[in-house]
């Protein structure tokens, strides 16, 4: 089999030493997985070939949304040379959903030659290195005499006038975090330096000012305060990885440790401590709190510095916060943060549906804790997470065609206004996260497919592709021809260049194995199918035990070995805890790793009518032939329609991701009443018109 690594990688993984590009995790917590590069994953025909094939214009639709950012560095950089005398209004987060949507660019560009997107790219980047001060500093929203410029400004007690003046209460070291990914992206995907020296440069800055002291900020103290929004952590780990300078690292390290020590900061409204979880020390925390995004960028931060440095101290945190979301505060569809008025976690429990805030940010957030959570362990619940996550509120965030999304994701909709306050999609939003955090999200896939040890390879996300895996032993090729998420018969052929030992382990999900469609407590299935996974290696039946989520195989490989992993999909019945009163007396359906819900355009109606009194009955399962939702699996079954006297009647449903492809105000549920009381309840909502 040819090998697919490019040269240009093989040639920075040399030079530095590392893998770059990717995480490559100690054994902190009984691993030491390395994931596989996106660009040495070559994806075939299937389901995310063709959602990457549609991504381009999801990059492209969110360079053009970002254009008032790029003008207003412009700006700041002309005023910076001396050739103007005004400066741009005031920005608080533009440029970290520019440096999202460029990361995004970046691992398109690994895999994609697209010449027109690399001279973007360099262009955008001209752009930010002109608006960088001499001393490192970058920032729109705050440049010298600004005050004097007489220019809009949102600078009070609560922002300050001046640089990290309010550190706690702004988003100025959150956006050079994202900065510090996409810069480290873009030079791992082309050899480009420029835009990885302006962040190393404001790197150094940031440390001098943060930790060292700056006789230009602060009065000359180091600041030794923890920014109000997460990012930075998980920036510096990134430009860790992609220069090899330990200062990154160090610095990433001491962000975590001064969060709820060297500051408690007051509550400000709804923006207390716990918002920014800086209520305690990191160590010391077991629950999840505040706002899910930054809590999901933090602990995705713990997790990237517990792994890269070994310090085993972080785990018993991590461990606590995983629990506690698992267990008590987690949406079937792998969504969190369910209270509007925080954007963040409520109380245990609390996971209304209608009014289910459930950020797309921190579904993504979710997938990116989780994921590192998983090299770090090695443990595949937590994938298991991750991937409902992903292929649930992840995907949902942004429409098939790739250009309009969602903020939020409620799990029942009454065709009016979500908690955003519009009937469908979005093209832009007034804060953009959303959006720009799908554009770099997507292209990274390929990258959660595989990973390996000296002597193990995994297998975490099925899908059509190639790849080359380097063991210690020598290097293994592994095809895989897959139709999941939507079928669960996974085909492999083994390419070792040699004879060789080693153990090719197979993620069997939760939902496979066990009596729940996901990991934790909330959730668990309520019919009586007893479905059962099989595993042949060159049409030969075997049984391995499964250890921390995988099926390992270990024997000596031959070239052209062939092994097919069958994990069967029925459509399966879900009931919830009782402790969540929003879900009694209530079904959600799922098959495989995807939620489904049933939305007006394919049932003649509002879908509140229904309720389902039998989850044992047979069900259909079709596939969408033509249309924007073309090969998208569909689910019938039986159901009762209250505005019928309680007729016999189909329900259809598609997967919670395509709802809301085909035309806007189409009410939708998930979670479906199992009497006619409810269903009532239901309608009498919809015909209120309340939220």
């Amino acid at each position: 089999m040819k090998s697919i690594i490019t040269g240009k990688w093989r040639l920075l993984c040399a030079l530095l030493g590392l893998l770059v590009g990717s995480f490559a995790y100690g054994d902190t917590a009984g691993s030491s997985l390395k994931a596989i590069p996106l660009d040495k994953v070559k994806l075939e025909d299937g389901y995310w070939q063709s959602r990457l094939e549609t991504h381009a214009a999801t990059i492209q639709s969110n360079i053009e949304h970002t254009a008032g950012v790029v003008e207003s560095l412009r700006i700041a950089g002309r005023y910076l040379k001396g050739l103007d005398n005004k400066l741009t209004s005031y920005d608080f987060w533009g440029i970290s959903d520019l440096s999202k949507v460029m990361e995004g660019a970046a691992y398109h560009l690994a895999v994609h030659k697209d010449p027109d997107l690399e001279k973007q790219m360099d262009d955008l980047i001209d752009i930010i290195a002109d608006a960088q001060r001499e001393d490192g500093y970058i920032h729109i929203m705050f440049l010298p005499d600004r005050k004097a410029q007489g220019c809009y400004l949102v600078a009070n007690e609560r922002t300050g006038m001046t640089p990290y003046s309010k550190i706690g209460e702004t988003n100025e070291t959150y956006n050079l975090g994202h900065m510090y990914e996409g810069a480290s992206a873009y030079y791992l995907a082309t050899g480009k330096d420029k835009w990885l020296k302006v962040a190393e440069k404001n790197a150094r800055h940031v440390n001098r000012v943060f930790f060292e002291g700056d006789s230009n900020y602060n009065g000359g103290k180091p600041v030794m305060q923890a920014s109000q929004h997460e990012e930075i952590e998980m920036g510096l780990c990134k430009l860790y990885l992609a220069t090899g300078n330990k200062l990154y690292l160090q610095m990433a390290q001491k962000f975590i440790d001064i969060r709820g020590v060297t500051e408690i900061p007051p509550q400000w409204g709804n923006m207390g401590p716990e918002y920014a979880q800086q209520h305690k020390p990191v160590r010391d925390q077991r629950k999840a709190v505040g706002h899910a995004v930054r809590f999901g960028y933090l602990f995705s931060g713990v997790a990237d510095v517990a792994g890269l440095t070994g310090d085993a101290s972080y785990m018993p945190a991590l461990d606590g916060v995983w629990s506690d979301v698992v267990n008590t505060q987690i949406y079937i569809t792998g969504a969190v943060g369910s209270g509007g008025s925080s954007e963040g976690y409520g109380a245990e429990y609390y996971l209304p549906n209608r009014r289910a805030y459930n950020e797309t940010c921190a579904a993504i957030a979710n997938v990116f804790f989780n994921f590192r959570m998983y090299l770090l362990t090695g443990d595949a619940v937590y994938f298991d997470v991750a991937e409902i996550s992903l292929l649930n509120t992840s995907l949902a965030g942004v429409n098939i065609a790739g250009n309009k999304f969602f903020y939020c994701n409620p799990l029942e909709f009454d065709g009016k206004a979500n908690p955003k306050g519009r009937g469908g999609r979005s093209a832009w939003f007034g804060c953009a996260c959303c959006p720009t955090n799908i554009a770099r999200l997507i292209p990274q896939i390929p990258e959660y497919m595989y990973a390996y040890t000296e002597d193990e390879i995994n297998i975490t996300l099925y899908a059509s592709s190639e790849v080359m895996i380097p063991l210690k032993s020598g290097k293994v090729g592994i095809t895989q021809k897959s139709d999941y998420p939507f079928d669960g018969k996974v085909e492999f052929e083994v390419h070792p260049e040699k004879d060789q030992k080693f153990a090719l382990k197979l993620r069997i999900p939760t939902w496979a194995r066990t009596k729940q469609f996901m990991p934790g407590d909330l959730y668990y299935y309520t019919d009586n199918i007893k479905p059962k996974w099989t595993l042949s290696v060159n049409s030969k039946s075997i049984s391995p035990k499964v250890k921390k989520g995988f099926a390992s195989v270990k024997r000596n490989w031959k070239a052209g070995d062939k092994i097919v992993l069958n994990l069967p999909m029925p459509v399966r019945f879900n009931g919830c805890i009782d402790k969540v009163k929003f879900n009694k007396n209530r079904t959600a359906v799922t098959r495989g790793p995807l939620v489904y819900a049933a939305e007006q355009i394919d049932n003649d109606g509002p879908v509140q009518r229904f309720f389902i009194s039998n989850n044992d009955q047979k069900t259909q399962i079709k596939t969408i032939e033509s249309g924007i939702l073309k090969g998208v699996t569909t689910v019938s079954l039986k159901a009762k329609d209250v505005e019928k006297d309680n007729a016999n009647t189909p329900i259809n449903m598609i997967p919670y991701y395509a709802w809301s492809n085909r035309g806007d105000n189409q009410t939708m549920i998930l979670w479906i009443p199992d009497n006619a009381k409810l269903a009532e309840q239901n309608m009498n909502h919809i015909k209120r018109g309340s939220n």
